[in-house]
């Protein structure tokens, strides 16, 4: 193991570290959590990546994601976050996939390749398909609830999605997983209370996707996708390394 992850190294030990190089993880969504997931996961060792979005960078995007500065506004999510992961660790293998995960375009992607998938994407369709082709695949799986319109950082934890409260994504996750016959899933969600969003100007920089449902545009901070983010990374670092038992 190179001198760039020692500091990890004296906390994991050197067999767990070449877990982590060894490890393929895929991200569905690179933008507020998800780009701090890749971030973490990059830094951290793991030897291949497979980041997964269509969206390109834009001014909005600037209060919050990590991959989103003015030198990257225009550029498709992924490819501006394949440059900084490999100028973390060039020896990383990258798979930028510009695609808007459905169930449509689930099939596009071979899960039985990856050693651990997190659902970092935002439309409850897109979510339940990806959670159900990576259980298929016997793939673990973590998945991000909802962060839009919080402000306590603080508030959030890792659980099953049956033990998830206040969320109401959390909720309409549980009700749909549940007549899926999904016994289980590692989740990372706040109990914090949504606020009610201000208006704000529509610059009309955040375009919707195609297929994606037309909603109000949820307000965020520099720090709460950071703390999801950051959360659904070390569930995935910790799992892979052992440091406690995959929920699958």
């Amino acid at each position: 193991m190179s001198e760039q992850f020692v500091r990890s190294e004296i906390l994991f030990g050197a067999e767990a570290m070449q877990r982590l190089y060894g490890a393929r993880v895929a991200v569905f969504g690179v933008g507020g959590v998800g780009g701090y997931v890749v971030e973490a996961l990059a830094r951290s060792g793991v030897g291949t990546l497979d980041i997964i979005d269509d969206d390109k960078v834009c001014l909005s995007n600037l209060n919050r994601q990590i991959i989103a500065t003015h030198a990257t506004l225009g550029r498709y999510k992924v490819d501006a976050a394949r440059e900084r992961i490999l100028s973390i660790n060039p020896d990383c293998v990258v798979y930028a996939h510009k695609t808007f995960y459905t169930p449509e375009t689930a099939a596009q992607f071979d899960f039985a390749q990856y050693d651990y998938v997190v659902d970092a994407i935002d439309t409850v369709t897109g979510k339940i398909a990806l959670i159900l082709q990576a259980q298929a695949a016997g793939v673990p799986v973590i998945s991000c609830m909802g962060a839009g319109n919080k402000l306590n950082a603080a508030a959030f934890e890792v659980a099953d999605i049956y033990a998830t409260s206040v969320c109401p994504l959390a909720r309409v996750m549980r009700t749909e997983l549940r007549k899926r016959g999904v016994k289980q899933l590692k989740v990372v969600y706040s109990k914090e209370k949504a606020l009610t969003p201000q208006p704000a100007a529509d610059t009309g920089s955040d375009v919707p996707r195609a297929g994606a449902p037309r909603r109000q545009t949820p307000g965020s901070t520099s720090y709460v996708p950071a703390v999801a983010g950051l959360l659904l990374a070390g569930e995935v670092i910790n799992d892979l390394t052992g440091r406690h038992g995959i929920m699958a």
